[in-house]
């Protein structure tokens, strides 16, 4: 087989994403320049310099990349040899390939080109077996995807959903951006933000005497700097939920193509994952505390071999649905799953689950109301030793006491799991609740875990291990013996051997 280039366009596009570096480089050397009273052409030449010779050097990198990166596909595998320096020879097997992520950002897009992750799922040296090719036409990354997943096409033609969408955007679903903590934390990542711009500027706006001053006039007003400050505060997490909702999920759309799930989404920045659904071994529907109070809920996929999410991406890389009503996620988790029936099929399919022993009820309330007994001890203590505890202060243990209270039951509440024809549904979780259906074929062995408290009231914890997603799943706190029968019919056979000796 003939080895491919990469498109002729990537050095352009390289020299071009070089300008995120060469501007702040062309700012720090006019700082630079001024402080040493150069006339102000000198001063504008060496910045223009500066920033030109950032992105002369990315244009050589592009085209030293451009020169030295070469792929194929054969019948077999895919390799790949790139390196300027040092030279690297890597190869995936066709018959492995468990993903095909393919982006592109704006300045990709406008280049017509893409960037292509092939991933296995596997691991070797601790780093995972991913292939990527920054840097093709993204007509040849779409062909490359399809090519790398025929094979996945021809083992699953029998799919009964080929070809059709399980779900797609609703831009109504941009009421459930605002239900996250970002939101109340928007407003002080804005202002560091800022600062950073500003910094880079030579725009010391934020000196230490301008933020005492600012301190001291809280203080001084608190009836007007209170409400000014958080409600300024949300509305600048506001808006910031609400275009990074757009960004991440503008376009949305998730499909079963022969064999594969497929989901596309982004509005700048394209994002195209294909899984192959036989790695597919279950769905999380997962409700954080604010999404849940407004009834919404997301759906991530428990799959073999997807990467780890890098540090531009917001949303996990298992993440199948945006924020949306909870009725809808449960609609879109039972179609992923494509079990018949469905173990999350009908409207109360998540909520039909069997309840925990009261005992895990204070396996959850005591340790609350302990830490809170402990907050308000320290804060005696202190005021004993130091004198420094303003009486305001006090409402602090007195308001923590329901709140920790509350969430502590809405915990135990939250406890519950069911074994179902085809999986095991496990449901945990108050701040963060989720449930999953976990494909019981999917399960390769069982953790039993039993603290000494859990001793005491009869308690167990069993975690379904298996290879993808978290690599456990846990059932919290179930009685003892219905946990070791629950885990013995889930998968015939794997457990009875050490029960059979435990009871010998």
């Amino acid at each position: 087989m003939v080895w491919s280039a990469l498109h002729r366009r990537v050095p352009l596009a390289t020299a071009v994403l070089s300008l995120a570096i060469a501007a702040p480089a062309g700012i720090g050397a006019t700082r630079v320049l001024l402080g040493m009273d150069l006339p102000y052409a000198l001063v504008a030449a060496g910045a223009a310099g500066a920033v030109l010779l950032v992105v002369v050097a990315a244009y050589v990198h592009g085209v030293a990349r451009l020169r030295t990166t070469r792929f194929r596909l054969t019948a077999d595998r895919l390799e790949l040899r790139v390196g300027i320096l040092t030279r690297q020879h890597r190869a995936i097997p066709r018959d492995r390939v468990r993903s095909v992520d393919v982006k592109a950002d704006v300045v990709r897009r406008a280049f017509g080109l893409a960037v292509v992750k092939v991933g296995t799922g596997e691991h070797t040296s601790g780093e995972s077996a991913e292939l990527t090719l920054n840097g093709l036409a993204a007509a040849e990354a779409e062909s490359l995807r399809r090519t790398l997943l025929s094979g996945v096409a021809a083992r699953e033609s029998a799919q009964e959903d080929g070809g059709q969408a399980i779900a797609g955007l609703r831009w109504q679903w941009v009421r459930y951006a605002p239900l996250s903590i970002w939101v109340f934390v928007g407003g002080a990542v804005a202002i560091g933000a800022i600062k950073k711009v500003l910094d880079v500027f030579g725009l010391d706006v934020f000196s230490a005497s301008m933020a005492k001053t600012v301190w001291e006039w809280l203080i001084a007003n608190p009836w007007i700097s209170v409400p000014v400050v958080v409600t300024g505060s949300l509305l600048v997490g506001l808006v910031g939920a609400v275009g990074l909702f757009a960004e991440t999920w503008g376009g949305y759309r998730l499909e079963r193509e022969a064999g594969t799930l497929r989901v596309r989404r982004g509005l700048l920045t394209r994002r195209s994952l294909t899984l192959e659904t036989g790695r597919l071994r279950g769905v999380v529907v997962a409700e954080p505390l604010l999404l849940r109070l407004g009834g919404g809920a997301k759906v991530r996929a428990v799959a073999v071999g997807l990467r780890k999410a890098e540090g531009d991406e917001s949303e996990e890389v298992s993440a199948l649905t945006p924020p949306m009503p909870r009725a809808e996620a449960v609609r879109v988790a039972s179609r992923v799953l494509h079990a018949s029936p469905s173990p999350v099929a009908m409207a109360g399919g998540l909520d039909d689950l069997r309840p925990h022993p009261k005992a895990a009820r204070s396996r959850r309330v005591r340790p609350a109301l302990v830490t809170v007994a402990a907050l308000a001890a320290a804060m005696a203590v202190a005021d004993l030793l130091t004198g420094w505890i303003p009486a305001a202060a006090w409402a602090l243990p007195l308001i923590a006491l329901p709140v920790a209270s509350a969430l502590a039951l809405d915990a135990y509440r939250g406890l519950g799991h069911r074994l179902t024809g085809s999986h095991l549904l496990t449901r945990a979780g108050s701040a963060l609740r989720t449930t999953v259906a976990l494909d019981r074929g999917g399960i390769v062995g069982w953790r039993i875990r039993q603290s000494f408290f859990q001793r005491r009231l009869g308690l167990i914890t069993v975690a379904a291990t298996t290879a993808a997603g978290d690599g456990h799943y846990d059932v919290l706190d179930v009685d003892a013996s219905e946990g070791l029968d629950l885990a013995a019919q889930a998968v015939p056979g794997l457990l009875e051997p050490f029960l059979l000796r435990r009871e010998s």
